[in-house]
């Protein structure tokens, strides 16, 4: 009786580790990542405001809760940096497009304010990072005969 025991005791503590050591890798998945590109604004590149804000990159929550995103930045392999201001992206699915040139934030779409193109038709990489500067995802394409955008 006394072996039985103390088997399921061992038993059971193994378990619990697994549990317990599980939870952490579950919680380091990111919820927010990029979706995808507009890297080459359709059209002439007239640098007008209209060209510049059909070029875009947007991020998507696969998480349960919302994440404000206030401090997250977004760069590119040149260091263009956009840095969110207090915006919300809704959970489950919630997106959020970032568009090159000006605007009024509204919606889902928020505006990087650059009179330049960002994203390099030739390949470019943007890189998400938190508040904190940490990494959170990337994504990067090269250029490819026909194609403006790109699914990260």
């Amino acid at each position: 009786m006394r072996r039985t025991v103390s088997i399921l005791a061992a038993a059971t503590l193994a378990l619990a580790g697994t549990l317990t050591m599980s939870g952490p890798a579950s919680a380091a998945t990111p919820s927010l990542r990029f979706h995808g590109a507009q890297y080459d604004s359709p059209g002439k590149d007239t640098r007008s405001n209209a060209s510049l804000n059909a070029e875009w990159i947007s991020l998507v929550n696969t998480g349960s809760k919302a994440v404000n995103l206030k401090g997250y930045t977004i760069r590119d392999a040149s260091r263009h940096t956009y840095t969110f201001g207090s915006t919300t992206i809704a959970a489950k699915g919630g997106r959020i497009w970032v568009k090159t040139g000006k605007g009024t934030k509204s919606g889902r779409n928020v505006y990087w304010g650059s009179g330049n193109y960002v994203w390099n038709n030739t390949g470019d990489t943007a890189t998400l990072r938190n508040a904190s500067g940490k990494s959170l995802d990337t994504c990067s394409w090269k250029s490819k005969a026909n194609r403006t955008w790109v699914a990260c």
